[in-house]
């Protein structure tokens, strides 16, 4: 079983032709409405790919709480709910997609909402894979897993508790470590993992781990929709380490399922297609 830590949000996803100016309006061309967030996109991911995930989350009571329940569960992804009793409502994504794939994303994230453990503590996994969101939630994730993938999209201060415990960090070309950074190399060197990846959108992938270090090519892809592609990727990452593959061959791996993501329009759509 694989068990993923961290955020999950309702996505409010529109595709227009423009990003509208100050004051302006534009007409979306679509609308879709589904569950979000790092670790949520991760765990569908890997639920897609033939995977037992459970997802560690704070969803609570409000009804836009349902909808990302709902959601979850009708895409194969068995829920655990840190903030059951809440009726805060779960944070909320305004995704906007042009034509050429490109997209905005305003949200909130976990905001400055705090999460406890659950009282049943956390379910045991063969692969834990945490987002750092929700650092209660991430800390105990880490020091309870067997194998520990981080999704380092960008620095979160929880993450100097997190990757001593991590197997392998998967951060993007964004990602700016405190202790020093610059080339894909010094990244991983500040991570400090064993296994470290550093993703670049389309451009090719650097692996370091076990001595060695390479780069897996992204083949070209057309894409349509490029939200949630890094978050697919992990979910891919995990599956493919899951079951026994060394690191440049989970990468190349999670590559080909990233491409399918970005080649597809809308949230779950491109999920049959794997």
């Amino acid at each position: 079983m694989i068990l993923c830590v961290g955020l999950a949000t309702v996505d409010l996803v529109y595709r227009v032709d423009r990003i509208p100016g100050v004051d302006e309006k534009a007409q979306a061309t679509g609308l879709e409405i589904a569950a979000g967030g790092p670790a949520a996109n991760a765990a569908v991911t890997a639920a897609a790919l033939g995977a037992p995930v459970t997802l560690v989350t704070a969803v609570g009571r409000h009804p836009l709480g349902e909808l990302v329940r709902a959601d979850l569960t009708a895409h194969g992804v068995r829920v655990v709910d840190a903030a059951a009793g809440s009726t805060e409502p779960p944070p909320v994504s305004a995704v906007t997609v042009l034509e050429t794939g490109e997209r905005t994303v305003v949200s909130r994230n976990a905001g400055g909402r705090s999460v406890a453990v659950p009282d049943a503590g956390l379910p045991e996994a063969e692969l834990t894979l945490v987002d750092g969101h929700h650092p209660a939630l991430a800390v105990a994730a880490a020091r309870s897993a067997r194998r520990l993938l981080v999704d380092a999209g960008s620095w979160r201060p929880v993450f100097a508790e997190i990757f001593p415990y991590a197997e392998v960090v998967a951060a993007s070309a964004d990602f700016r470590h405190p202790g020093g950074a610059g080339t894909d190399a010094a990244t991983a060197a500040a991570i400090g993992a064993p296994g470290v990846v550093v993703t670049h959108g389309p451009g090719p992938v650097s692996w370091f781990g076990g001595g060695r270090s390479g780069v897996v090519p992204v083949p070209p892809v057309a894409a349509v929709d490029t939200a949630g592609a890094g978050d697919a990727f992990h979910g891919a990452v995990a599956v493919a380490l899951a079951r026994g593959d060394d690191l440049p061959d989970a990468v190349a791996a999670a590559i080909r399922v990233a491409g399918v993501r970005v080649a597809h329009p809308g949230p779950r759509a491109w999920l049959r297609k794997l």
